[in-house]
């Protein structure tokens, strides 16, 4: 196997990957709109980021409006001019009266007019606009709007038209508000926004920043138990029978009944996932597998999903039902009704909704929200985290418009079930959100994920076009000290074919909110998932089969919002390929597993040098404290605890002073092989030629048995240590018990102080007086057998 060529040694090229502190010029505590009730610490604020003012212009109606004397009809839209920035409302076919209620927001820092133009026009089928009217507002009397203040009421104004000499009012008016204001307007979601003028017509959309919640999954419980009088197609011939159940595009089968009977049994559990509102129903189909080939249908029964209980922590018992089954594919006897037929086979089955905990749309490594979904089951939270996504800057070129390229960026946050989008901001490298968001935290050991895309749905590339990824942070909450605003600028590390790539930095403002400091303590006596997932616990294929399916329903909820975020957006939020085979991943989880066991190492290592006499002063002090902890043993567990209490205290001086990131040399990516990113990037089945899959087959297989080695010595020492006493090796066992009883007999005539004195001088015995040789327990353990000899 190819070893990479390693360059952690490039100090720049690593610092380039690393979090740095930032500055920015936070606004003051100044309140927006919408945030939570009833509590004044969960009071939404915008004080993480930096105030951006707008001028906001609301177009809501016109009335009046005179007919065009060549048409006679009236087609009108507005036009709102500021300087060379230009929005226009959709326009409305023959209304004289129209109403359009759209919102046009200017960014004031780019304002470079002192006169706002509202333009009435008609369009007209021969190609050119008919100027119908305008009115003119002075930028120096706008008002300023500051939340929560009350949204400023429009107001009636007559149209004019400069063309006419007489300067008389034209007929018509118009309905407008004007006001300065900041991000924390209401309005600023759904706004027009004047830096992104080049989008039109489905892209509009798609630049708005957007709120999204998750659907609540449960878990469908389907125990198959029994079934009835099961009448096969072939008359004469015993059936096998198996169920088969469908929720959706999840189908699930039963093993096959043990005996060919009409009254089969299985007693066997099918789980699925659903989300509410309940779309799909519970399908059940009942067959006989007549042969590999072939499986007749007996019968069927479907299920709405509303008519099962579900089962909570306080009632966890579930009743069992019968359901007819609806027979096909069966010859009706002489005398058998179409009643009998229908209704002769019955299904015995105990079905339930369990309330899911949401850690199951996600990579159980991130979990964003531990609580279960019966609402009546929550706690309040004990935190507030709100997060200020400031910006990004020196982002990479990731597409190509009118022969240059270009980024258009958006943010995505994930925590819990409320989704986050900021809006888009075209044709920049360096975009500037000043977006503020507030969620609720139920426990701190979480963890928030937040992305940045490349918005590709601006041009009308239609549903075939990908969203790029241009990366993501995340941070755990527990890391973070509360009520401190932590200001950073974050690496966007992706892993590309070619090695990973910076393609940016995100900077964020976070703060951690403590609502109850004895609440949050509680929390760490708690445990981490709700009670339902101990007291039915699953196994690891049903959680990755669970998984996969939960993924599924909330990309494709998610992906019917308007605008929708998209699959490849929730798929790379949720990590759903971090369960899939990489040599790269598994050399860093190596290393990970090496850098824990160093220390234990190291303290093996520091032993062997004091009873070796490496260092004599350090021995003649181990002597020393020997001596004192045998002869007091009292002291020994004080002792322990007061060092481990000092080693606490001296590592609080180094304590982390930023939330954690993207670490490129512990994901071991800065080292990976081409051959190993090629391997990561191949297609699920493999698309890849057979030479290279049997040279990978091979790599693997070299990895695997190392692998293999190591867990089947760690099992051989096991069953060695499990043999003392089997009597497997007669011999071994009758040395060991006669050693035992030995060994009571002298423990219980000589004082512990002693046995431990003396024990702990023979490990610190001068090198002069040791052999070279494995001691005798040594070689009386690796003498022991174990089940390895009966290996084939």
């Amino acid at each position: 196997m190819s070893h990479p060529i390693i360059h952690h040694n490039d100090e720049h090229h690593h610092e380039d990957f690393q979090l740095k502190d930032t500055h920015p010029l936070l606004g003051e505590r100044w309140p927006a709109m919408g945030g939570v009730r009833g509590n004044d610490k969960l009071t939404s604020t915008y004080d993480l980021v930096e105030q951006m003012y707008y001028l906001y212009v609301r177009v809501v109606k016109a009335k009046d409006l005179p007919p065009n004397p060549l048409t006679g009809s009236c087609d009108p839209y507005v036009e709102v001019k500021l300087g060379n920035y230009k929005g226009t409302t959709r326009h409305l076919e023959k209304r004289p009266n129209p109403e359009w209620n759209q919102v046009f927001a200017f960014s004031k820092d780019r304002v470079q007019s002192s006169s706002l133009e509202v333009y009435v026009k008609d369009k007209e089928m021969v190609g050119r606009d008919d100027y119908m009217g305008k009115v003119v507002f002075d930028l120096n009397e706008v008002p300023t709007r500051v939340p929560p203040d009350s949204p400023l009421a429009p107001q009636w104004y007559r149209l004019e038209d400069p063309r006419r000499v007489d300067g008389l009012k034209v007929r018509g008016e118009i309905m407008v508000a004007v006001w300065i204001g900041t991000q924390a307007d209401e309005a600023f979601p759904e706004a027009w926004h004047s830096d992104a003028a080049s989008v039109h017509g489905e892209g509009v959309a798609s630049v708005r920043s957007k709120v999204y919640v998750s659907p609540k999954l449960w878990y469908l419980r389907v125990n198959v138990i029994e079934a009835q009088d099961v009448q096969p197609a072939m008359r004469g011939r015993t059936p096998e029978v198996f169920v088969k159940a469908q929720v959706g595009n999840q189908v699930l089968k039963t093993r096959t009944s043990l005996s060919a009977t009409l009254n089969p049994k299985w007693n066997e559990d099918l789980l699925f996932v659903v989300a509410e509102p309940f779309e799909e129903q519970l399908v059940l189909h009942v067959e006989d597998h007549v042969s590999s080939r072939k499986d007749d249908l007996l019968g069927r029964v479907t299920l709405p999903l509303t008519m099962f209980e579900k089962r909570l922590d306080h009632r966890p018992f579930v009743h069992s039902r019968w359901f007819d089954l609806e027979k096909f594919g069966i010859p009706a006897l002489e005398g058998e009704t179409r009643r009998e037929l229908r209704f002769a086979s019955r299904i015995h089955l105990r079905v339930c909704l369990e309330g899911a905990y949401h850690v199951m749309d996600e990579s159980t490594m991130y979990i964003s929200d531990t609580r279960p979904t019966a609402r009546q089951l929550w706690r309040p939270p004990v935190g507030v985290l709100e997060v200020g996504m400031l910006g990004a800057k020196a982002l990479l070129p990731m597409k190509n418009r009118d022969g240059r390229g270009t980024t258009d960026a958006y943010c995505v946050a994930k925590y819990g079930q409320k989704w986050v989008r900021t809006r888009t901001l075209v044709g920049t490298f360096s975009p500037s959100w000043n977006e503020q968001y507030t969620w609720e935290v139920y426990d701190p050991s979480t963890v928030i994920t937040i992305g940045v895309f490349d918005n590709c749905h601006l041009g009308g590339n239609g549903n075939s076009a990908r969203d790029s990824r241009i990366g993501k942070v995340r941070i755990r909450l527990s890391t973070l000290e509360a009520d401190r605003v932590y200001t950073h600028s974050y690496p966007l590390v992706v892993l590309t074919p070619s090695g990973v790539k910076k393609m940016g930095e995100l900077q964020l403002a976070v703060r951690f909110t403590c609502l109850s400091v004895a609440s949050m303590l509680h929390l760490y006596s708690q445990p981490l998932l709700p009670k339902m997932h101990y007291l039915h616990p699953f196994t690891v294929s049903q959680l990755d089969s669970l998984r996969y399916q939960a993924m599924s329903i909330v990309a494709a909820r998610l992906g019917r919002t308007e605008p929708p975020l998209r699959k490849e957006v929730v798929e790379y939020m949720l990590d759903v390929e971090s369960h899939l085979w990489s040599m790269r991943r598994s050399k860093a989880n190596f290393f990970r597993v090496m850098s824990l066991l160093s220390g234990l190492v190291g303290i093996f290592s520091w032993l062997g040098d004091v009873c070796k006499w490496k260092n004599p002063a350090t021995t003649v002090l181990v002597h020393i404290l020997l001596l004192i902890l045998v002869w007091y043993p009292e002291l020994i567990l004080p002792t322990v605890f007061l060092y481990m209490f000092f080693i606490g205290l001296w590592n609080y001086r180094s304590r982390p002073r930023h939330p954690p990131h993207m670490d490129t040399k512990l994901s071991w990516a800065e080292a990976a092989s081409p051959d190993e990113l090629d391997e990561e990037f191949d297609t699920f089945p493999t698309s890849k030629p057979q030479d290279l899959v049997y040279m990978r087959y091979d790599r693997l297989r070299s990895v695997a048995g190392r692998i293999q080695t190591v867990v089947g010595d760690m099992a051989t020492q096991g069953e060695r240590l499990g043999s003392l006493l089997s009597w497997r090796d007669p011999r071994a066992t009758c040395l060991f018990v006669v050693f035992c009883l030995l060994a009571a007999v002298a423990l219980y005539v000589t004082p512990f102080r002693v046995v431990a004195l003396v024990t702990g001088l023979y490990l610190l015995r001068h090198p002069r007086f040791r052999s070279k040789l494995p001691p005798v327990p040594v070689n009386f353990f690796r003498r022991l057998p174990s089940k390895i000899d009966s290996m084939l």
